[in-house]
Order: structure tokens, then sequence, then C-alpha cells
């Protein structure tokens, strides 16, 4: 067999590392957005079939399409709720490297069980083979209605889905403040301590406010004490400790 006969494969191959280089260098980039639909919602679900079935005899195009997306849909959460149970947590660079080496395996897997098929399937895309395979000959003018509609519709529904992928509705804008004990909790705060006694806390600053925002932290130690007869709080003297920004 000839290199062209498995240029789906390799074109995956090439496409899922060209994703990797577009989210490392140009990770706004529109190509990138493109690539990210077909990298999730196609590629790991068509290296699976062809990898499963490479006989022409097994599935038709049709089939082998639609399991294509179906499989993807089913891949991708498994290969996420394994990685929940890592170290590395479900994150976009853990997830990239994941959905990247699963399809290079597999897409390997299928160059390999393809070499040795009897009949293998080799995709080719013309528009003889389309109406071969939507059997547009032997269909009534009803019949060739409907695909032609069904096509767009499916064309359509993909164009609807990337645009709303690739401008996204902005959501609410805020800023995210949170204090946390030793430990990354909301609690096991130091409360009692004495002089020369360190102790931690974390603080954190998310920003969701969809711009650059300039963030000023001040750590003030105050001298006070609170009447429980009275529920009033008597600040004496307040020192600063620490000030510092950043820039989100």
């Amino acid at each position: 067999m000839k290199p062209k006969d498995y240029w789906d494969l390799i074109t995956i191959i090439a496409l899922s590392l060209l994703l990797d280089l577009l989210i490392a260098f140009y990770p706004d980039s529109l190509l990138r957005k493109a690539l990210g639909l077909a990298f999730v919602l196609f590629f790991p679900g068509y290296v699976f079939i062809t990898a499963l079935f490479p006989e022409k005899k097994e599935l038709d195009n049709l089939e082998r399409l639609a399991l294509s997306f179906g499989l993807s849909i089913a891949i991708v959460p498994l290969i996420g709720l394994g990685l929940n149970y890592t170290p590395w947590g479900i994150r976009l660079i853990p997830i990239l490297v994941s959905l990247t080496v699963f399809n290079l395996i597999f897409a390997v897997a299928a160059i390999y069980r393809r070499a040795n098929a009897v009949d293998p399937w080799i995709p080719r895309i013309s528009i003889e083979k389309l109406k071969e395979e939507l059997e547009w000959e032997k269909s009534s003018k009803l019949d060739k209605a409907l695909t032609v509609i069904l096509i767009i519709a499916i064309i359509s529904s993909i164009a609807t889905l990337g645009y709303v992928i690739t401008h996204p509705k902005p959501g609410e804008k805020f800023t995210e403040f949170y204090i946390l004990g030793p430990e990354g909790k909301a609690a096991d705060y130091p409360t009692d301590l004495f002089v020369g006694e360190k102790a931690g806390v974390i603080l954190g600053i998310a920003n969701h406010e969809y711009r650059n925002v300039t963030y000023h932290v001040e750590v003030w130690l105050v001298n006070l004490t609170y009447d429980f007869n009275t529920n009033e709080t008597y600040i004496h003297k307040m020192y600063l400790m620490d000030y510092l920004f950043k820039l989100l």
C-alpha cells in the first residue's frame, strides 16, 4: 500500500500536533478553535473505529461517520474522568496531552490494521462516491429533496455550533476573592498565636472581569478588643504589615 492510502490517518496525526503548537504559541487564533472542535468531537472516534474495523465490508461510510462522532462524545468524557483521579486533574494541558496521545496511538494502530487487511477501507472523497453512498440514482425526487435538506441541516448545525464556540457570550463579570486555611480549605484558620510564632493562610484572587485589572492588597495588624456584653469592637492601633499589587 502507498502512503496516500493512509492520508486520513496521517492528516489526523498532523492536525493533532498542529493544534498542540497553536495552543502553545497562538492560543487565541481562530484556526485553533476550529481544529479544537474536530480534535474533540471527531478525531478520537474516527481513529478508534478505523482501528477496530479496517475492512471495507464491516461498516459503510455513513456508519463510520456517525460512529466517529458518537464514540468521540463517549471517549473524551471517559478520558476526563480518568484524569480526575490523577494528580494532574482536568485541565487544558493534561486533556490536550491525553487526547493527542490517544489519537496518535490509535491512528498508528489503524495504519497497521489497514496495511494488513484483506480488503481495507480507504476513504475516497468524490461526487461519484457520495452519490453511490446515498443511492442517488435510485432515489425518488422526494428522497433526493429530503437528502439535500438533511445535508443542509447538518452543515448549518455544524456552522452554528462552531460560531457559538468561537464567539462565546461573556458571562457575569466579577472578581473572585477568598482566604483559606493552611490546608487549602475554608476552615482551620490560625486564631491563637504567641509572640514569635508563625502561621499562614492562603489568599486567592481570580479575575473574571473579562479585562485586565490591577489588584491592590494590604495586610494590616490590628490591635483591638471585643466587648461581648455590648457586641462592640474597639480598635486601639493599626499597623500596615505588607502591601502588594498584581495585574491580572
